[in-house]
């Protein structure tokens, strides 16, 4: 599903009109990512949780150079699902 989906299908369920929908859905994605900018995690109860990971240093290899090369310590986005939301897709998904 696109986000221009989205917004049709919360304007149609609504009655709102698509372009102020459109408006708060980049609102609301541009306050997530703003926060987890900051490294604040974004809670949203029975859906999920936006949450920023840390990443430890580690080694890897550049395999056309036959090289090691060192990863820095980085952060990460992530998104862990609501068990309410995790048992309704397990029930539903076929």
């Amino acid at each position: 599903m696109t986000k221009a989906e989205i917004v049709a299908e919360i304007a149609t369920k609504t009655g709102i009109e698509k372009v102020q929908v459109q408006a708060s859905v980049e609102a609301f994605m541009e306050t997530v990512k703003t926060a987890m900018q900051k490294g604040d995690n974004v809670y949203l109860r029975g859906f999920g949780s936006f949450i920023v990971k840390k990443r430890a240093q580690k080694t890897g290899r550049n395999i056309s150079k036959n090289t090691t090369i060192v990863i820095p310590a980085h952060y990460i986005p992530s998104f862990k699902p609501a068990k309410v939301f995790s048992s309704e897709v397990k029930k539903s998904v076929k």
